[in-house]
């Protein structure tokens, strides 16, 4: 058996019952859950997964940064 980063949790709207993250990666059925990982990339990329990772997180960290307002300053 072989396992991949990715491909293990599907993104899509609310049409299909089969997804586990909504498009801002919220978990469904799990509150204040997000998955923010290779773990939602539809298809094993043929390079390294470092990168697309770390553009991955920065969807849900400006989502959250936008509901939680700035970060207070000096």
């Amino acid at each position: 058996m072989t396992t991949s980063s990715s491909e293990q949790v599907r993104q899509d709207p609310q049409n299909d019952p089969m997804a586990v993250v909504d498009p801002e990666l919220r978990v469904r059925g799990v509150e204040g859950l997000r998955a923010v990982d290779a773990s939602i990339m539809p298809t094993i990329i043929g390079g390294n997964t470092n990168s697309p990772t770390i553009a991955i997180a920065e969807k849900p960290a400006d989502i959250i940064r936008q509901r939680s307002g700035p970060a207070p300053g000096p």
